[in-house]
């Protein structure tokens, strides 16, 4: 597959944890997968190609369930690329989450039932039969964006307690998985500091002991229960007796902002880029969990004062972490739910049929690593070929569609189409036709 020269810088650093046959294969598949507009299984994507993917189709179904290749190895690799080419300094803002993507089939590995949080409320609980995946993605603030883009960069797939049961291993939680997923970026990148934001499953006691363990170089932020349990550090101990694990019990978060005479106001940056007005209240302590000891923590009350957003209690491991710091990194949090969302609706997450371990265990974090791949290959285009995208009056931002359709437009006319046909010129079609064809090819949502 030959790739115009804005991809070379991206494709080779991928290349060089390939064997050459390999490769050729992956990067069929990786161009097809972008300009497919249908369901992203092999079967498909070579249909989009036909005679472009050379090869019997089971050459390129033994990519995903038997060629020696390691997913945790390309992640690395996308992570090193955004950090060398669009974030060189400063600390790296983080997100984490995880999404069920449903399955159908019964031999299929790791399928289980998970709650549906994109269809469960308060009051009601959806269940899906598939995959739950937990997704590390790196905040990236392009300048054709008004809001940053979460772009995935480590995935692992969460095994439910009766399957971990089943194959005698210990069970591990979504809160675990992410843990290891920071702890690899931790010791892959030893030069650069971290802050991740999760909601409240990657809140716990737990998570928070990890950051503190790693606190010169790592940050959490993340919902704080406002009836958490907040103590003093231990006195010195006396001599006398087993030393006391913690000091004189603070004031519940909950019952501090109770307790507070006034509130500050305080105008944050929400989410959209968007600016709202609140009101805070903060305190500082150390979060108890018995057996497990104590971690200090500041903790944020927030308030909206136009009555649109339920209050919050937010904290962080860094004491030193402003108000409006801590209340930013978390709004940053909800863009990865966005890259959820046009992860299904214009990448195919939930489409894929492979049921074999290796497939399954690949198949769904590549689709994921796309995501990264559109964004990097949309921001290195010039401007003159980012066209496409769909246009309406007062429209002033660039979305994952506009990206999505540019890239493909850009493929097509100066890849695919000159493979294809070598007689053929686009060039000498006149601009309606070629823009017809074009548009045909790569539409945007």
């Amino acid at each position: 597959m030959i790739l115009p020269p804005e991809a070379h810088a991206l494709v080779q650093v991928l290349a060089l944890h390939f064997t050459s046959p390999t490769y050729q294969r992956f990067s069929t598949l990786l161009v097809a997968a972008l300009v497919t507009t249908g369901r992203r299984t092999v079967a498909n994507l070579l249909r989009t190609l036909r005679h472009l993917a050379p090869g019997h189709r089971t050459d390129y179904q033994r990519v995903l369930s038997r060629a020696p290749w390691s997913g945790l190895t390309l992640g690395c690799v996308l992570m090193r690329f955004v950090l060398d080419h669009l974030l060189p300094a400063g600390p790296v803002m983080l997100v984490g989450d995880d999404t069920v993507d449903g399955h159908k089939g019964k031999c299929v590995y790791g399928k289980a039932r998970h709650r549906d949080a994109v269809r469960s409320s308060h009051s009601y609980t959806a269940w899906r039969y598939g995959h739950k995946w937990v997704v590390l993605a790196v905040l990236v603030k392009f300048p054709f964006a008004t809001r940053p883009w979460a772009l995935p960069v480590l995935i692992d797939l969460y095994r439910s307690e009766e399957d971990d049961r089943k194959r005698n291993r210990q069970h591990r939680t979504p809160a675990r998985i992410m843990c290891v997923l920071v702890r690899v970026l931790l010791i892959r990148f030893p030069n650069r500091t971290f802050v991740f934001a999760g909601d409240s499953g990657y809140g716990t006691h737990e998570v928070t002991r990890f950051c503190q363990r790693h606190r010169d170089r790592l940050t959490l932020v993340s919902k704080l229960h406002p009836d958490a349990n907040l103590f003093d550090p231990p006195p010195p101990y006396a001599g006398k007796g087993r030393p006391r694990v913690k000091g004189t019990r603070l004031p519940k978060p909950r019952q501090a902002v109770d307790a507070a005479t006034t509130l500050t106001p305080l105008k944050v940056g929400g989410y959209g880029g968007g600016q709202r007005q609140v009101e805070t209240f903060t305190g500082t302590g150390h979060w108890y969990k018995a057996g497990r000891g104590l971690v200090a923590i500041r903790w944020v009350f927030v308030r909206d004062t136009t009555g649109t957003h339920r209050d919050e209690y937010f904290f962080t491991t860094d004491i030193g972490l402003s108000v409006s710091a801590v209340i930013g990194a978390y709004c940053g949090r909800w863009n990865i739910e966005t890259t959820f969302q046009e992860m299904r609706s214009e990448l195919g997450l939930e489409t894929t049929r492979g049921w074999r371990e290796k497939t399954v265990l690949r198949a769904a974090p590549c689709l994921f690593g796309l995501y990264s791949v559109v964004a990097l290959l949309f921001a290195a285009l010039p401007a003159g070929k980012r066209s496409g995208g769909v246009e309406w009056p007062g429209k002033t931002v660039t979305t994952f569609s506009d990206a999505l359709a540019a890239v493909r437009r850009w493929l097509w006319a100066e890849s695919l189409l000159p493979q294809a046909s070598q007689t053929m010129g686009l060039e000498k079609l006149p601009q309606p036709v070629r823009e017809l064809l074009l548009t045909t090819l790569a539409p945007a949502a």
